[in-house]
């Protein structure tokens, strides 16, 4: 394909198909097949709609990405002509077989498979408090399309945008839409995309290069492998504009080997774009070339900073570098280089449509567009959300969320994963943005939001992160390699009820230090869940190394199980469950009456919690 007129009648051919509208008469079967879908087993659904409708006319099954509720997976959604999209969700293969035989044979949905709303009422998808506040920009296309057939993806006017920047813009207005778009990076930094554009473009190199972090290691969070598994054409798009941008004509995607569909869509995706002309040299006769490379990483954190990844891409240990000078000046093999993240890219394309105003007309002033966010933890809805820049954190738990689940009361939210930090419930009504962020001390990061309720002890929180920090430092600089292995000793001896005030302070002025003297990102805010829970929770720790207790039960070290004799009945359930023996059989008088009983040794016992586990009547309680 050489030419845009090609690329129309495409998009005139399939989007019928993609998308059916009235008077149409294929009906369209789609099974959400990423990670989360094969996970909770969509594989057979995918394999018995396919067998079961083989001789059906006019029905299409095929396979997409992740439709964001991924509690609710394996999904299965239909289109037909003319009608509203029916969403079936917790679908298996015996499931799967009734749809075939009662809605796409017999015309009647199937309603015990449909979702539920807050009120237990069956309903569309885009009717759920889940979807409804949502304004999917960098998730339009994922679980709506094939994401290995690069005709649904044009015809969602996908390369649009390529062949508008190839045949009608310059370098120079590429990046100015860019800067007045206001998008900024969504890697966790923030900085402004056009500005670093802006940077790399002028400076002179026989080679540029444009580069794509996927890498993606926070726990908690999977937005760019979600982007890469249901709609990898867009960040192809995103980067070649980027190359055109800055004078690049190569470009490479690092994501992390961990990520074997996203991986293998991505590669046929590229085979693909190569096919149809897309990628290779003079894209739509422009003279414009660009080629794109995939590079596995082993999972290391730390090459989620951007110069430890370039120097990973380049065949080395992943280690960061100094800067200046920056990744624009000399970057990859020492050239002029761009990175983003897959987020950032996948909004290219569409601010190049819709225009740079079109864009910044969501979000707050400083934080323009949408975010997408993995949102996990203790909160009833899980899955992927997008959501506009200075939706309140309210909103997002109590709204879209549904709220803490079992009764439980919210405590905090961890946003940025191991870098960010925690906001309370007392500052739940923080408009989530950058900036609001970076004021109470916390972060964006790439998107994880990890919801807490009271259950949650908000040391054992910062000590969990850290541990993470540990393991991942590549040890290059001193202050974190071994600053964070301290931080983590002194919180080992708080949560072991062995710690004092003299720790707390300790733990406060080692963080800073670490912040200040680490070489790069990972060190600079491994800290930052120690200082958020300090300055939030400082209660918890006085507990721990005064009281020498864990307020929400969960330190086990401080913890002591106990037998509330009026509510044992002697069954023994206890007594017979304890892996380390240490229940014993006692009597109890009652009203003059000896009542069998049991005790616990608190010297012998491991506080497992299996007793409480198997106790039926509530007679066992930690403290």
């Amino acid at each position: 394909m050489k030419s845009l007129s090609e690329l129309q009648a495409i998009k005139d051919r399939v989007r019928d198909t993609v998308l059916p509208p009235a008077g149409k008469a294929e009906t369209r079967v789609v099974v959400g097949m990423a990670t989360c879908g094969i996970a909770a087993g969509a594989t057979p659904v995918l394999d018995a709609l396919v067998e079961g409708t083989k001789n059906l006319e006019n029905v299409t099954v095929s396979k997409t990405g992740c439709v964001g509720i991924c509690q609710y997976e394996p999904v299965v959604e239909i289109f037909e002509p003319g009608k509203d999209k029916v969403t079936y969700v917790k679908m298996d293969a015996e499931k799967a077989a009734r749809v075939i035989e009662e809605h796409l044979k017999g015309g009647k949905v199937v309603e015990d498979f449909l979702l539920s709303n807050e009120k237990g009422e069956k309903t569309a998808l885009k009717d759920t408090a889940f979807y409804k506040p949502q304004q999917r920009v960098v998730l339009r296309n994922c679980g709506l399309i094939d994401p290995e057939n690069i005709e649904e993806y044009i015809a969602m006017d996908g390369y649009a945008a390529l062949g508008k920047v190839l045949t009608e813009m310059t370098p120079e207005q590429v990046i100015e839409e860019i800067k007045k778009s206001g998008l900024r990076g969504r890697g966790g930094g923030g900085f402004p995309t056009g500005v670093k554009w802006g940077l790399c473009a002028p400076n002179k190199a026989p080679q540029k290069y444009v580069v794509c972090n996927a890498d993606e290691g926070d726990p908690g969070a999977f937005m760019d492998r979600s982007v890469l598994e249901g709609d990898p054409h867009c960040i192809i798009e995103a980067m070649t504009i980027a190359g055109y941008a800055i004078g690049a004509t190569k470009g490479y995607v690092y994501v992390r080997a961990e990520y074997p569909i996203a991986v293998d869509h991505l590669q046929k995706a590229i085979e693909q774009a190569h096919e149809y002309g897309l990628l290779g040299k003079d894209i739509f006769g422009s003279g414009f070339e660009f080629e794109l490379y995939i590079r596995l990483g082993a999972g290391a954190f730390v090459c989620g900073e951007e110069t430890a990844l370039m120097t990973s891409i380049e065949g080395n240990r992943g280690e960061p570098r100094p800067r200046p000078p920056y990744p624009a000046v000399k970057g990859l093999y020492d050239s002029p280089t761009i990175e983003n993240n897959v987020e950032t890219f996948a909004n290219v394309p569409q601010i190049i449509l819709r225009g740079a105003d079109w864009f910044a007309s969501m979000g707050t002033e400083k934080s323009k567009g949408t975010k997408v966010f993995a949102l996990g933890g203790k909160i009833k809805n899980t899955g992927l959300v997008e959501i506009p820049m200075g939706t309140t954190l309210h909103d997002i738990i109590d709204k879209i969320g549904g709220g803490i689940p079992n009764g439980k009361k919210f405590k905090a939210a961890q946003t940025g994963g191991p870098s960010g930090g925690c906001i309370p419930a007392k500052l739940i009504d923080t408009e989530v943005d950058y900036d609001n962020l970076i004021a109470i001390g916390c972060m964006m990061g790439s998107g994880g939001l990890i919801v807490m309720d009271e259950d949650n002890c908000m040391v054992d929180m910062a000590k969990f992160f850290l541990e993470f920090t540990v393991d991942e430092s590549c040890g290059k600089c001193t202050p974190c390699r071994v600053g964070t292995k301290r931080l983590l000793e002194i919180l080992d001896k708080i949560t072991a009820g062995k710690g004092t005030l003299e720790d707390v302070d300790r733990l406060e002025q080692l963080c800073y230090y670490i912040k200040q003297n680490s070489l790069c990102g990972l060190g600079q805010t491994a800290p930052n869940p120690v200082l958020a829970t300090l300055k939030f929770f400082r209660e918890e720790y006085i507990a721990h190394v005064v009281d020498k207790k864990c307020p929400a039960g969960v330190c086990k070290d401080l913890l002591t199980y106990t037998i509330d004799k009026d509510k044992c009945i002697g069954c023994g359930l206890c007594s017979r469950n304890c892996p380390v023996s240490t229940i014993h059989k006692t009597d109890y008088v009652a009203e003059g009456h000896k009542l069998p009983s049991y005790e616990i040794d608190p010297e012998k016992c491991i506080k497992c919690g299996v007793c409480m586990q198997n106790c039926k009547f509530g007679a066992i309680s930690k403290q």
